[in-house]
């Protein structure tokens, strides 16, 4: 069976992701029911940095966090790592607090790693990758950004998920 896909229309351009339900299945099954129920499309990628990673999937042109499913159990130690062009959930400090949530990593981040099982170690869950678009995450990436509405990192123009849909 072939990892599912997942197609990100974004102004800039299209971003493919295939996942990974053998290493991340709970992640992954959360992951697709947002698409399913269109929850991602017109959610900003509202924080934005360069040379680290692109995150977005909960926040909307008003920067107000949407009403997303409970928290998932973060499945970060299944071996794959925060490396450029991975696609991992986003979270509080809380390790088992991922939700809707998602970032692209534009650089290898090892610090986002799973080492341990302690909430410091505990790191970030890997679960696809960008398999064809990354030259425009890293068009996103380099989008001029501002503090606003008391976020860090915003674009100054805006960048949205136009729409989240799986491709076949």
């Amino acid at each position: 069976m072939e990892n599912p896909l997942v197609l990100l229309e974004t102004p800039a351009g299209e971003i493919l992701i295939e996942l990974f339900p053998d290493k991340a299945p709970e992640t992954v099954a959360n992951f697709l029911k947002y698409v399913d129920d269109e929850f991602y499309d017109g959610t900003l990628f509202h924080r934005v940095i360069r040379d680290f990673m692109i995150q977005c999937g909960g926040l909307t042109f008003s920067m107000q966090e949407k009403d997303h499913r409970d928290p998932i159990r973060n499945e970060a130690g299944n071996g794959l790592k925060n490396v450029k062009g991975s696609v991992a959930m986003a979270r509080t400090g809380d390790p088992h607090s991922a939700a809707a949530q998602f970032y692209i990593n534009v650089a290898d981040n090892p610090d986002l790693d799973h080492t341990g099982e302690s909430d410091e170690e505990f790191g970030y869950c890997v679960f696809g990758e960008v398999a064809d678009g990354m030259d425009v995450a890293l068009k996103i990436s380099k989008s001029k950004t501002r503090s606003y509405q008391g976020f860090d990192d915003v674009p100054v123009d805006p960048v949205s998920i136009i729409s989240a849909r799986r491709f076949e």
